[in-house]
């Protein structure tokens, strides 16, 4: 084995321990921390694969933005967040819907990595050019609403932490 393959190894094992940690934590501060870990890890994995591009993107938008937003959002809204803030009464009904999301995503990706013998295909030699005109010019719907969902998410929390003093 390389040492690429070691250092997936260790950030396979630190993302999905920390990614555990995030959905079973008891205080949503401790869950938005563990996915601060969770995201900064699959960036690495990024960055084992050489797309710089999109690992530095993860980190600066996800690790960066999304847990910032979460955070001000907790403050904002002064939700619970102590000891007891996350307690699930079914927890059950997470597992579920987590196996069947491993399952789309197992099911989707089965053909990405063959097992039979077979030509490996070229190696892709992807540019910053290329991959923002995929975005801009074959993702533009999905790239809006993910936009258009967090600016809802963002209003939102505005509103909820707002003190309505008339009657």
């Amino acid at each position: 084995m390389s040492g690429q393959e070691y250092a997936f190894i260790v950030l396979a094992a630190v993302g999905s321990l920390s990614a555990i940690a995030t959905v079973s934590a008891r205080n949503v501060v401790h869950a938005a921390l563990y996915l601060v870990v969770t995201l900064s890890s699959v960036g690495a994995v990024y960055l084992l694969l050489g797309a710089e591009f999109v690992a530095w993107v993860q980190i600066l938008i996800y690790v960066g933005a999304i847990v910032i937003l979460f955070l001000f959002g907790l403050m904002l809204t002064k939700a619970p967040i102590g000891r007891d803030s996350l307690d699930n009464e079914h927890p059950w009904v997470g597992g579920v819907v987590g196996f069947g999301v491993f399952a789309g995503l197992a099911w989707l990706i089965q053909d990405a990595f063959p097992f039979a013998d077979s030509v490996a295909p070229p190696a892709f030699r992807g540019s910053t050019q290329a991959v923002g005109q995929a975005i801009f010019h074959s993702y533009v719907l999905p790239f809006e609403a993910v936009s258009f969902l967090l600016l809802a998410a963002l209003i939102g929390t505005v509103v909820l932490a707002r003190k309505d003093d008339e009657p």
